[in-house]
């Protein structure tokens, strides 16, 4: 554009000298012409990006290391400006990944990422515009294949899943977080697990809930049984307590006590004093 707008100038300048001073239609035309030739060079001066974009300016194999940010900027008309994407992007991969016990699981996990604004120029330098395929594409095939070896199948499949993505995103982020590629998350999308090995999963997971209701129960019934000897302990101390305490003196005098208040009620009775066992009195009713 640059070139096109210098050399519709060059033309109208020419065009200009040859008509001189004459007026009519071809001055107007030069001048015209050569007006839209200063303003397209001057265009080409400007670059605009867009929100959520980087530039990066590249003159003739030079790369600025010095990010255009979103705006209007002004740069060499001559340079070539490419505009990259600094928003979150998901890339989606489809993987057969293995297990610790060297099962096939197909795997999709999905990697939220985003260019680092400062690190575009190095990016463009040293990766190229499609660093996705070249460069992050690549590390997710690895590194997922690397992280799920080191779990059971049944992983994936229960709520461990959670720390395989961080650590997938954990990984992932340690290789290419350097070049300039940040990395959010990598959620796991699907798991596809090999015939029959969800059902088998699925039963064990049933018998380990079962297993730990069980000891959950056993657990119950030896602290209740523990709170029934405590009570049955403390009943014992209690009687032996009362026992010590009681003494045939002590029983006797209760038991005058209580022929006293006998005696002494209204009610209709025979008291025989002396005839009870151990000197007692025995109370007899009248009716």
């Amino acid at each position: 554009m640059f070139f096109l707008g210098l050399l519709i100038a060059i033309v109208s300048v020419v065009a200009l000298r040859v008509v001189g001073r004459q007026g009519g239609v071809p001055r107007l035309a030069a001048i015209g012409a050569l007006v839209l030739g200063v303003l397209l060079m001057l265009l080409q001066a400007v670059t605009v990006v867009p929100a959520g974009h980087v530039g990066v300016v590249d003159f003739f194999g030079s790369v600025s290391p010095t990010p255009l940010r979103a705006g209007i900027n002004l740069v060499n008309p001559l340079a070539n400006v490419l505009v990259f994407s600094v928003k979150t992007q998901e890339m989606k991969e489809v993987l057969d990944v293995p297990s610790q016990e060297g099962l096939t699981v197909q795997l999709e996990v999905s990697v939220l990422y985003h260019l680092n604004t400062d690190k575009a120029p190095e990016v463009y330098r040293t990766v190229g515009p499609d660093y996705v395929r070249v460069l992050l594409e690549p590390q997710v095939r690895s590194v997922a294949r690397g992280v799920t070896a080191g779990y059971e199948a049944r992983a994936l499949y229960t709520s461990e899943r959670e720390t395989l993505s961080r650590l997938i995103a954990e990984e992932i982020s340690r290789s290419v977080g350097p070049r300039g590629v940040v990395i959010e998350s990598a959620p796991l999308r699907r798991v596809g697990l090999p015939p029959g090995l969800t059902q088998a999963i699925e039963e064990k997971l049933r018998a380990e809930q079962e297993s730990q209701r069980m000891k959950f129960v056993l657990e119950k019934e030896k602290l209740e049984a523990e709170r029934k000897r405590i009570e049955a302990q403390g009943i014992s101390d209690f009687q032996n307590i009362v026992s010590k305490g009681i003494s045939e003196q002590l029983l006797q005098w209760k038991g005058i006590e209580a022929t006293e208040k006998l005696a002494q009620s209204a009610n209709s009775k025979v008291v025989v004093i002396g005839s009870g066992k151990n000197g007692l009195p025995l109370i007899l009713n009248s009716d």
